[in-house]
Parts: structure tokens; sequence; C-alpha cells
């Protein structure tokens, strides 16, 4: 796997990256990971302007001080001492210099879900079948967006119901449900696709969503595109991103009563405290919270049962 970095310090620090590139290989890293560290040790060499082999106690301390004062955001801060921490303790083994790196809490935020109606809306204003398939698989199965374009034929078992979602984020695989309505809406798309580049795959191993060019699939950055266009079309003025699908699939799974770990299977969250996050937003269920107030103000007797005949 060749990464390469804009950064020129990254290109002076040659043999030091290598190894820190071997190092990540060898940890089964993916491949935005590594790139993520690699940018960020670049960042780090250029604060320097030297290798960061030559890295003191005090230059970590002013590097994470210089970062809160150019206004990087926390998420954005932790990411960059994350591959900082992976340079200094696993590719340099300096620990001392390790202990240095400390993260800060990240800002929980609510995420932003859309309602029913809103995605109803959506998915009639998709201009084409191939992008209705592709938000109906976003939202109906909360795949995530590199989740459904790397979907392969091979990944739709209609006989049991499910789509096999493999090797996803955390290396994990995982099965999720085929709603009928997704079932129907894939099999018009797979009777218009094109197979010109289908010569010598097996069917199997065949892109659903292929790009145009090349013989991979299409890109996360092409479907964000498709979807910002729908979003336009349909009038939707919140700040949403392909990702608000996967989180109003969770949410309106939550409000209609589906237990949370089965959620959380289908999500494939790690932790049972990520998913129980959508509580804060499932929005019917908060409503339909009885305020303690509503026990003090005397509920008025109906007509026909109080008083003496």
């Amino acid at each position: 796997m060749n990464i390469q970095s804009n950064t020129p310090a990254a290109t002076r620090a040659t043999p030091l990256r290598q190894r820190m590139i071997e190092d990540m290989r060898g940890r089964n890293l993916g491949r935005h990971s590594q790139r993520n560290h690699l940018d960020s040790c670049a960042r780090f060499a250029a604060f320097l302007g030297r290798s960061p082999e030559t890295a003191t106690a005090d230059d970590v301390r002013r590097f994470q001080l210089f970062l809160a004062e150019s206004g990087v955001s926390i998420v954005h801060r932790n990411r960059i001492m994350t591959g900082v921490k992976f340079l200094l303790k696993v590719t340099l083994r300096r620990h001392d210099l390790a202990a240095e790196i400390y993260h800060l809490k990240e800002p929980q935020k609510v995420p932003l879900v859309l309602s029913r109606d809103e995605v109803r809306h959506l998915l009639a204003m998709a201009p084409s079948l191939k992008l209705r398939a592709m938000l109906s698989l976003a939202y109906g199965c909360g795949l995530r967006a590199g989740e459904v374009v790397r979907l392969k034929a091979g990944d739709i078992d209609s006989a049991q119901g499910i789509i096999r979602i493999v090797q996803s984020k955390g290396r994990k695989d995982r099965n999720v449900m085929l709603p009928a309505d997704i079932l129907s809406l894939l099999r018009q798309w797979w009777r218009e696709r094109p197979a010109r580049k289908d010569a010598g795959v097996a069917l199997a191993d065949r892109w659903l969503f292929p790009s145009r060019v090349g013989r991979d699939c299409l890109t996360t950055r092409q479907f964000a595109r498709l979807f910002r266009a729908a979003v336009a079309a349909a009038g939707i003025r919140k700040p949403v991103s392909l990702h608000t699908l996967r989180h109003s699939f969770a949410t309106h799974l939550l409000e209609r009563g589906v237990d949370i770990r089965v959620i959380q299977a289908l999500l494939g969250h790690a932790k049972l405290t990520t998913t129980a996050g959508y509580t804060r937003v499932a929005t019917g269920m908060i409503a339909a919270v009885t305020s303690p107030l509503d026990d003090l103000t005397p509920r008025k007797r109906k007509k026909g049962k109080a008083g003496s005949s």
C-alpha cells in the first residue's frame, strides 16, 4: 500500500516514515488510519523544524499548546496526537515522550436526525433509481456510506433476507436485514446496472454500484455529491450528511421499541454506550414521557360520571 503525504516534512524523514509505515502495517491498521497518522506526524515535524527523532518532552508539550492556541477542534487535536503517540511509542519507542501526550474529553453532541416524512420526501426526490437504492440502503439498513458503495452482489442474501457487511469499520463483519422494498429496488437496479466492466469478474464479486472510471466501485465522495443534490431537491435545509441517514435509522428503530442491543448489533457498535446515545434524540420517546407536573394538576371529571342521580 503506497501512502503519500503532501507535507514536505514527511519526505525529509523518509527512513523514519518508512519504519512507521511498516509498524502500522504490522499492526494491521487501516488505510485511512495510516494516512491520518502520517499526516499528524508530518505536522509535528513541521512544527519542530527537524526530525521527530530529536523531540524532547518540552517539544511535545509546546506542540499540544500550539494546537490549542491555533483553534484546532478537540476532535481534530485528539486525532493528531493519536498519530504522534503511535510514532513516539511504537516506532521510536520513546515511552517517556508518549506519556506527555494527553487527550481532551470530546464534546458530546446530539446527532442530527431526519423525520420520517423528511426521509420519505428525500427518497422520492432521488433523481435516479441508482441513488434511490443507495439512499434506501443507508437509511433502511443503517449502513455507512463506505459500506453502501462497497457492496457486492454476493453480499445480498435474498434467501435468508440479510445483507452481509464484510470487513467494515474495525475490520468486523456483521449482518443486517434486507427489507423487501430494498430487495425489489436492488433487483430493478441490477437490470439497469451497466455491465460493460463485468467481463472476467465472478458474479458474486461484481460491485453493486460500479464507478464509471476504472473497475472499482463508486467512491464515498461521489455518493456524497449525489446525496447533496437530492437534499437540495427535497428542500431540506438541515445541515445533514450521509451519516445522518444512519443516525435516523437508529433513532427511528429506538422509537419503535426495538431492543437497544439489537440496534447495537445492526449498527456494528462495539460498545452499548455508543448506541445508547441515540436515546437523547429519540424525540418520540421523549415526547411520550409524562411530566411530574401533570400529577399536580387535578384531572377533569367526565360528564355524567360525577354527582348523584
